[in-house]
């Protein structure tokens, strides 16, 4: 674990995360064009973000406690799961050898995500370079 800027900064850093997870798996389904009964995947990351953001940003004091009664009692279990979820994304006519892998939406998909990627590094470099602004004018003045 490194450095932590800010709470946003490593919301930044796990949504590019996931970016890069989908653009492995868009890369895939474009490899697999042509091999027969490919069905395309996807990831599906917006809910295990907004989980995560929630988990950053989550005041402790307002989090509702479990009451255990008795020592025995199980705790209470976190359900969040971390990664993000994987499916299949059909809805396209299936070719006649049985793969459904559209190309236009594979390279639509992968400029967007592209595109998402680069506005969150771009975010994360102003973010940092705000810090270092703030380290740089401290050490002139000392």
């Amino acid at each position: 674990m490194g450095l932590n800027i800010s709470r946003a900064h490593e919301l930044m850093k796990s949504a590019m995360d996931y970016r890069a997870a989908r653009q492995d798996i868009i890369s895939g389904n474009i490899a697999n064009a042509d091999t027969p009964f490919y069905r395309p995947k996807d990831i599906s990351f917006e809910d295990t973000l907004a989980q995560k953001s929630a988990e950053i940003f989550r005041d402790k004091a307002q989090t509702l406690q479990m009451a255990q009664t008795n020592g025995a009692h199980l705790g209470p279990i976190d359900s969040g799961s971390s990664k993000p979820t994987t499916f299949f994304r059909d809805g396209h006519m299936a070719r006649n050898d049985g793969n459904s892998v559209d190309l236009d939406v594979e390279t639509t998909e992968m400029a967007k995500n592209s595109t998402m990627f680069n506005a969150l590094t771009a975010a994360l470099k102003k973010d940092s370079n705000l810090f270092k602004s703030v380290i740089d004018a401290s050490s002139k003045t000392s």
